[in-house]
């Protein structure tokens, strides 16, 4: 059985599928220390009990064939559920997009695509024997960008796996912060990422 918060169509808004048609998959429960800034905080708690079989028939009834897991923290539910789950979505021809913090582990056989947001914003931090199972790290900068920059460093990451977006729930908090990541994403060799589905819904719930 799986935790879920939600499941519901739209576009991917953020990182390196933005703009892409997506089945969102919410799963329920997170890993301390919570971030005080947590724009799903829905999702913090518990959910609702799902089997794999009736989330999959969840998922089939909407059209995108990207399906993004995330949460919360979904790799909590690695082995009560979201492994079956990645399975059969293979086998149904979809494929699937992870967002995970990484702190509660990445296995190594998770046959996807793996964004990973290392937490807290101010020291971001992962184990070192996760970082190649990563596809592409995203990161959340109100301005500061050392410990991003001490994070690709001390893991050795290339600046073209990399994803910056600014820190805000809010349309006006984007639109503030937007042209200084802007330009630190060109100083550094970074992929700048906007927040698609705040600039055009603000904090609507459930896009």
């Amino acid at each position: 059985m799986l935790d879920i918060c939600e499941i519901f169509s739209s576009l991917q808004g953020e990182g390196p599928f933005a703009g892409r048609p997506a089945v969102f998959v919410r799963l329920a429960g997170c890993v301390p220390p919570l971030c005080p800034w947590c724009d799903t905080p829905q999702a913090l708690g518990r959910g609702q009990a799902m089997s794999v079989r009736s989330v999959l028939h969840d998922v089939e009834r909407h059209p995108g064939r990207l399906v993004v897991v995330t949460g919360g923290e979904p790799f909590l539910q690695w082995n009560t559920g979201l492994a079956e789950l990645t399975r059969e979505l293979a086998r149904a021809g979809h494929a699937v997009q992870y967002e995970t913090s990484g702190k509660a582990g990445i296995p190594n056989d998770h046959d996807g695509f793996v964004v990973c947001s290392p937490k807290p914003a101010h020291e971001p931090r992962l184990a070192p024997e996760y970082a190649d199972r990563v596809d592409a790290f995203k990161f959340v900068v109100e301005g500061d960008m050392a410990p991003v920059l001490h994070f690709v460093e001390t893991h050795g990451i290339d600046p073209s796996r990399v994803w910056i977006m600014p820190l805000g729930s809010r349309k006006a908090e984007q639109e503030e912060r937007m042209p200084g990541i802007w330009e630190q994403c060109v100083l550094h060799g970074f992929n700048f990422s906007p927040r698609l589905h705040i600039l055009t819904f603000d904090n609507r719930q459930g896009v």
